[in-house]
C-alpha cells in the first residue's frame, strides 16, 4: 500500500497530555499534529531549546518548581536594577509614583519579550522532542512567576517574593478553570498560555496582599 504524505501525517496526528509533573489536575487531552524529530538539529534549533529549557528543564525533579525559581532570580536582578536606578534620580527629585511606574513599566517589557521569544522556542522545541508540551520547557514558568510580582511594589520586602513564588507555584499546580482548558491550544501558545493566567491569578491575590499591607 502507497501512502500519501497526508495519509502519513494524519498517522502522526496523535492524543497528547501535559507532561509536566508539577500538576495535579486533571490532563486535557489534545489532537495535534507532532512533527518527526529532525535527524541533525541547526544552531536555531539548539537556540530555541536552551530558550524554552532555561538550563534547568531537564532536572528530574519538579522541572516547572524550577523554571519558576529563574523568573524569581530575574525578577531580583530586576527589582535590584530599579532600586539602584531609583537612588541615582532621587537626588534629582523624582518622586516615588513616578519611580514605581517606571519599574512596572520595565518588568512588563520584560514579560512581553521573554513571552514572545518563549512561544517561538516552545514551539520549535514540541517538534525537536517529539512530544506535545514537553515537560522540560519550562520558559513559560518563568514567563508565569514574573507576571505574579509585575503589581508588587518595590518597599515590599521577602515575604512578598516568598508568597508570590508560592502562589505562582499554587495556581500552576492546581490549574483551576479556566487555566486547564488553556493547555489544549496549539503549540507554543497552549504551553505558554495557561501559566501566563496562572500567573494573573496568583498577580490578582498578591495585589490584594500588598494592599492590605501597606495600609496596615
Amino acid at each position: 500500500m502507497i501512502w500519501s504524505a497526508a495519509s502519513f501525517k494524519q498517522k502522526l496526528r496523535l492524543r497528547a497530555v501535559k507532561e509536566s509533573s508539577d500538576s495535579t489536575a486533571s490532563p486535557v487531552p489534545t489532537t495535534g499534529l507532532i512533527e518527526p524529530a529532525p535527524s541533525r538539529w541547526s544552531a536555531t534549533d539548539r537556540l530555541a531549546l536552551v530558550i524554552a529549557t532555561c538550563g534547568v528543564g531537564y532536572i528530574p525533579i519538579a522541572p516547572g518548581t524550577w523554571g519558576a525559581a529563574i523568573g524569581v532570580g530575574l525578577y531580583l536582578l530586576l527589582r535590584a536594577m530599579s532600586i539602584e536606578l531609583f537612588a541615582g534620580v532621587t537626588v534629582r527629585g523624582w518622586n516615588e509614583p513616578p519611580l514605581e511606574a517606571l519599574h512596572q513599566t520595565l518588568m512588563l517589557s520584560v514579560v512581553i519579550c521573554i513571552g514572545f521569544v518563549g512561544t517561538w522556542a516552545a514551539s520549535r522545541a514540541e517538534p525537536l522532542l517529539a512530544r506535545k508540551d514537553p515537560g522540560p520547557v519550562v520558559v513559560d514558568e518563568v514567563v508565569g512567576q514574573l507576571i505574579t510580582f509585575l503589581f508588587v511594589p518595590l518597599k515590599v520586602g521577602w515575604w512578598g517574593v516568598v508568597a508570590g513564588f508560592l502562589l505562582f507555584r499554587l495556581f500552576d499546580i492546581w490549574k483551576p478553570y479556566p487555566i486547564n482548558r488553556l493547555e489544549a491550544l496549539e503549540s507554543g501558545l497552549g504551553i505558554m498560555a495557561d501559566d501566563v493566567l496562572a500567573g494573573a491569578y496568583a498577580a490578582t491575590l498578591m495585589s490584594m496582599l500588598t494592599t492590605i499591607y501597606l495600609f496596615l
